[in-house]
């Protein structure tokens, strides 16, 4: 069977993928992106949210992406960080953090991933530079000085300058490259569920903090004019699947207890998701011809909203490099500079979060100190405030 040809192949048709190939398309590439899955239909088979960060939301507005998107979104105006202590747990210490101290109209934009993934494939479907290969997975890789021969598990084959790794922290296209990863395991898994509640979450994003875990409430639209909020709580491991097992009544009063009454009585609106809490990196970013990108390089915890901002960071990077020299693409050459430019970033933000994690979760009355001290710090001495938001949000 005759090769197909495209300048780029994309494995992994979430988020990373379908913005990759969008933004790719964008600047005048080929683009083939396969994955095994089929294709969204934006039904809520994920129950997660996702906040993109405003520089992502601004590289998503410059690459035409942003405006459809845009009526889904929930500004996140305020971050409200709270260390919470007893049984039941109560605030001990609370700091806002407003997107008006940065001058900027909001910190980041909520999304709901089975929608945005929806709406990003519509649009890829309609690019007549982006054959999008649903239903269908990557199976092999030749790499070759001067290509990428990918084999399909439909039996056919495509020959390509540059093979992008966008297929989840199990990426097959990045172990048939040869790299590895390091994983670093906590105990904790991530529960995930959305809630209704009385009091207006007023465009503010809460994180509480307690032995265990952080248990944080994303702005979500209201529904029938009742205010809703997306839940990610994290915890043990046996404790998460405890708590997921319960009746809806039982878990919204658990909840509701667990925020500290923030927004009033929780009730569940929708099913649980359970995903475990790691943190991962590969050795390298490149193979001849393969980048690695998103969580096929990097998985950090749900804290801070540096997952996916952090993945699309990869992605504007790797696309400047090939906008600025196409003729370059999957070259040595470019992917060792993309290779610099973004290991050093990952390597920093992922031991930050990893830090911050085992800190979050500490019982001890020194980590519970720790934690109200280091929030008392950095929300009233200006000059860090303004440092450590301006970090967060960089991408």
């Amino acid at each position: 069977m005759r090769a197909e040809e495209t300048d780029i192949f994309v494995s992994g048709g979430g988020f990373a993928g379908l913005v990759a190939a969008l933004g790719l398309a964008e600047s005048g590439f080929s683009v083939t992106l396969a994955d095994p899955a089929p294709p969204p239909t934006g039904e809520n088979d994920d129950l997660r949210s996702t906040a993109f960060l405003e520089p992502s939301r601004l590289q998503l507005e410059a690459t035409g992406i942003w405006n459809a998107l845009r009526d889904a979104a929930t500004p996140l105006e305020v971050l409200c960080v709270a260390n919470c202590k007893g049984d039941p747990p109560r605030i001990e210490t609370e700091r806002a953090f407003r997107a008006t101290d940065l001058d900027i109209p909001a910190l980041g934009w909520n999304l709901p991933n089975a929608l945005t993934r929806r709406r990003l494939a519509d649009l890829a479907e309609s690019n007549p530079l982006i054959d999008l290969k649903f239903g269908i997975g990557f199976s092999s890789l030749l790499a070759r000085h001067s290509e990428a021969i990918v084999g399909l598990t439909d039996g056919s084959r495509l020959r390509a300058r540059l093979a992008i790794a966008a297929d989840g922290s199990a990426s097959p296209l990045r172990e048939a490259a040869g790299i590895a990863v390091e994983t670093t395991r906590y105990g904790q898994k991530a529960l995930a569920f959305a809630v209704s509640h009385p009091l207006p979450h007023k465009a503010t994003s809460i994180e509480l903090y307690l032995s265990g875990g952080a248990f944080v409430l994303v702005p979500l639209p209201d529904q029938n004019g009742v205010p809703t909020s997306a839940v990610v709580w994290m915890h043990d491991g046996p404790e998460v699947l405890r708590l997921a097992n319960l009746d809806d009544a039982a878990l919204g009063a658990a909840a509701t207890l667990r925020s500290c009454n923030a927004l009033g009585p929780l009730s569940l609106i929708s099913g649980r998701q359970v995903w475990p809490v790691i943190v991962q990196r590969t050795h390298r970013f490149t193979a001849q011809r393969v980048a690695v990108i998103a969580e096929a390089a990097h998985v950090l915890p749900p804290i801070g909203a540096q997952g996916l901002n952090v993945s699309l960071a990869d992605i504007w990077c790797l696309i400047e490099l090939a906008r600025d020299a196409p003729g370059e693409l999957g070259t040595s050459t470019q992917l060792g500079k993309f290779a610099s430019l973004r290991q050093r970033d990952v390597l920093v933000r992922t031991s930050i979060i990893d830090l911050y994690n085992r800190l979050c979760r500490d019982g001890t009355p020194a980590g519970q100190f720790l934690r109200s001290a280091g929030l008392r710090l950095a929300g009233d001495w200006a000059p860090l405030r303004s440092a450590i938001m301006r970090a967060g949000l960089a991408s």
